[in-house]
C-alpha cells in the first residue's frame, strides 16, 4: 500500500532549464556578491567566467563520483572561487548568499502545471508528503517552495546540502524516510532522471517509482543501464494523483 510521496525538486516539481542569459546573470551574480563584500577581481568579465566554470567542473568532479555534497563554504572556497585566491575561511560569511543566489539565478525555475491541484489530490487521499532534492544550497529549496506557496503540503524536505549525500546515495534516501517515518516499500518517488530518481529508489526498495522527462533528463541520464524502468513514465504531473488514486494497492 502506497501512503507516501516523495519528490525531487528541479525538474519535477519545477520545470528548471539553463539559458545564455541565466548563465550570465549567474556569474555577474558572484561578481557583485564579491563586490558587495569588498572583494574586485580586477579581471574581465569573460575570464572570471571561465575560472567559476572551471571552479564548478573542479567540484563536480569531487562530487559525482562520490555521491557527496559539501556546504556550501567548502563549495565556493574549496573548489569554485580557488582561482581567485579565496578560500573557505574568506567565503564563509556569504557561502549561502553565493549558493542561493546560483541556484535561483543560474537555472530558470517555474513551478509545473497542475502541481498544487496534483499536491491537493494526494493530500486527499491522506498522503504523506516529501521532497528529496539535490541541491548546493542550504535555504533555496526551502524559499522557493514557499514562493510557490506549496511549501506547506510536505512533512518532509531533505536536502543534500544538509545530509552530505547526493542522489542516488541510499543515505539521502534513508534520512527523508526517517524523518516521514515511512517502510521503502510504501513508498513512490517522483522525479525526471533514471539516474538518480529511480536508480536510487529502486535500490532503496521503494513501491513505485514516476519519471516525467525534463531539461535535465537527457543531461544527466548517461550510461544509464537499459533494464532501468519506472514503474510508470508520465507527461503531465497531475497523473501522479489520477494513478495513485486509482490503484487497488490504497486502502
Amino acid at each position: 500500500m502506497i501512503d507516501t510521496v516523495l519528490f525531487d525538486m528541479g525538474g519535477t516539481l519545477e520545470d528548471i532549464w539553463v539559458d545564455d542569459e541565466s548563465r550570465h546573470s549567474s556569474i555577474q551574480g558572484v561578481l557583485d556578491i564579491l563586490h558587495a563584500h569588498g572583494i574586485d577581481l580586477n579581471m574581465d568579465f569573460e575570464t572570471a567566467a571561465q575560472s567559476i566554470n572551471a571552479g564548478w567542473e573542479r567540484y563536480g568532479a569531487y562530487r559525482d563520483p562520490r555521491q557527496r555534497e559539501l556546504k556550501p563554504e567548502e563549495i565556493w572556497g574549496s573548489f569554485v572561487l580557488t582561482d581567485f585566491g579565496l578560500n573557505e575561511d574568506s567565503v564563509r560569511p556569504y557561502a549561502e548568499e553565493l549558493a542561493h543566489m546560483w541556484e535561483i539565478t543560474h537555472y530558470h525555475r517555474t513551478l509545473r502545471p497542475h502541481v498544487k491541484e496534483m499536491l491537493e489530490g494526494l493530500k486527499g487521499l491522506g498522503m504523506k508528503l516529501g521532497v528529496i532534492s539535490n541541491t548546493a544550497s542550504l535555504y533555496q529549496v526551502f524559499d522557493v517552495l514557499k514562493g510557490y506557496g506549496i511549501r506547506d503540503y510536505f512533512q518532509d524536505v531533505t536536502l543534500s546540502s544538509v545530509t552530505g549525500y547526493r542522489k542516488p546515495d541510499p543515505n539521502i534516501f534513508l534520512v527523508s524516510l526517517h524523518q516521514v517515518q515511512s517502510d521503502p516499500a510504501s513508498c513512490a518517488y517522483v522525479g525526471d532522471t533514471l539516474s538518480r530518481d529511480v536508480i536510487g529508489p529502486i535500490r532503496m526498495g521503494f513501491g513505485a517509482t514516476f519519471h516525467i522527462d525534463s531539461y535535465l533528463t537527457k543531461l544527466k541520464d548517461t550510461n544509464v543501464p537499459a533494464d532501468v524502468k519506472p514503474t510508470y513514465s508520465v507527461k503531465d504531473i497531475y497523473e501522479v494523483y489520477t494513478i495513485l488514486a486509482n490503484d487497488t494497492c490504497i486502502s
